[in-house]
């Protein structure tokens, strides 16, 4: 009895403990950018009211460093020597993020490369995002190459043709008494939620099949914007909403202390073998009319020499929405709630921009949600080492992993996998 009081008291102390060296963890991980000199005094303001950031350009993360060798070099020469394996096709149908809605003002134009295609972004004065192919019919020139922005219409910077951006008709040509009703440009079926320009994409062109889910909490504002995190992926897009199927995984690879970094030769470091993570996790799959979605539910803990910090556990649920889209709802026992919206956008090929942003409740101080993003940074980045330099296995070596959850008695670990293709909504799956 006496043990479990003194722990009980110890408790708030050692969490007290790891609040201040989150904080100053999260400001040295995610620094703002304040004068050096006033550094000290300016600690705590951004802690608590700036928002993170952190982009990583795609050579940057996920590669063993060669002798002799750049980042840069070492990532060309693992792209060219690597085995791609029986590649599905390259862009599943569904939602991609494009760009974040504040980065697009009224009037404003963006030239985007996406899903093997180059698009035209702008807002119309009507405050309406429009999706547009970003060469003019006319003779080729790139509307947001210097393209103006005309009521709801986009005019190119070469002859000055305009086009309707919700279905890309011409509404003007300066030197034409009238304008051909075969004058048009291509649209794209375009959203905002969440914060965010989504566009449509579907390998036969049809209409959007589902709509993208808007989180209540950030629409209301209950929950506020704490940072986010940019990584490219060279990889096939499959390969992501994989890793969240893939349960057995989590002890061995994000099992070891997030202090033991990313660089997986050393994560399993004596040095913090004393700290573990640990995650029980239950993945399952939507039923209809949401057989596009699934969603795993983990419960984090963590244990430092072994004993058990039950107010540092953590329940997440992750729900994936088609092939690009996550969302992570945190939830804590007095920390509050927040949720990880992720995103993955194919850029080429077999290059994705994964964009990680977090919201938050505004009665908690911002660098919690900052520490967390940091946290998770570090888990995907140790993915992002395996992804980047491993073979795409169409028909990869399962076996028998334990009973399956009670919700699904029947879902073995094989039917997991096709799963993840049909949420990838491939013209093959039948």
């Amino acid at each position: 009895m006496g043990s479990w009081c003194s722990w009980s008291l110890a408790s708030p102390l050692l969490l007290l403990l790891l609040l201040f060296l989150c904080a100053i963890g999260a400001q040295l991980l995610f620094p703002s950018p304040v004068d050096p000199e006033r550094w000290g005094r300016a600690l705590l303001p951004p802690l608590l009211f700036v928002a993170a950031g952190l982009r990583r350009s795609p050579e940057q993360v996920g590669y063993l460093p060669e002798p002799g060798w750049s980042y840069r070099q070492t990532a060309r020469r693992v792209r060219r020597s690597r085995r791609t394996g029986d590649l599905p096709p390259l862009y599943p149908n569904g939602w991609y993020r494009l760009l974040d809605s504040h980065l697009l003002p009224w009037g404003g134009v963006r030239s985007l490369a996406v899903l093997g295609e180059q698009l035209a972004v702008f807002r119309g004065l009507d405050g309406r995002a429009y999706v547009v192919d970003a060469y003019c019919p006319h003779l080729g020139a790139n509307l947001a190459a210097g393209g103006h922005v005309v009521g709801d219409c986009i005019e190119c910077p070469f002859h000055g043709w305009q086009f309707r951006g919700k279905d890309g008709k011409c509404m003007r040509i300066p030197y034409a008494e009238k304008v051909p009703d075969f004058a048009k440009i291509k649209t794209w079926p375009s959203c905002e939620a969440n914060g965010q320009i989504l566009v449509w994409y579907h390998c036969d062109g049809t209409e959007p099949a589902w709509s993208v889910p808007e989180q209540e909490e950030i629409a209301s504002q209950e929950w506020v914007y704490r940072g986010h995190t940019e990584h490219y992926v060279n990889a096939h897009i499959e390969e992501i909403p994989e890793n969240a199927a893939d349960a057995a995984h989590l002890a061995f690879l994000h099992g070891p202390a997030i202090m033991s970094g990313v660089d997986l030769r050393f994560t399993n470091s004596r040095l913090w073998e004393f700290v573990k993570h640990h995650w029980k996790a239950n993945w399952q799959p939507e039923p209809e009319p949401s057989r596009h979605c699934s969603q795993m539910v983990v419960e984090h803990s963590l244990t430092v020499f072994g004993r058990h910090l039950p107010f540092l556990d953590v329940m997440v649920t992750a729900r994936q929405v088609g092939p690009a889209l996550v969302f992570l709802v945190f939830e804590h026992a007095f920390l509050g709630r927040g949720l990880l919206l992720q995103s993955v956008t194919p850029v080429e090929p077999l290059l994705q921009h994964v964009v990680h942003r977090i919201y938050y409740q505004r009665n908690v101080p911002a660098v919690i949600p900052k520490f967390i993003l940091k946290a998770e940074c570090i888990q995907f980045e140790r993915d992002i080492m395996i992804w980047n330099n491993k073979q795409y296995m169409s028909k990869p070596l399962l076996v028998y992993a334990g009973p399956p959850a009670p919700q699904f008695p029947s879902m073995k670990t094989s039917q997991r996998w096709r799963f993840i293709k049909i949420l990838c909504c491939y013209k093959s799956i039948n």
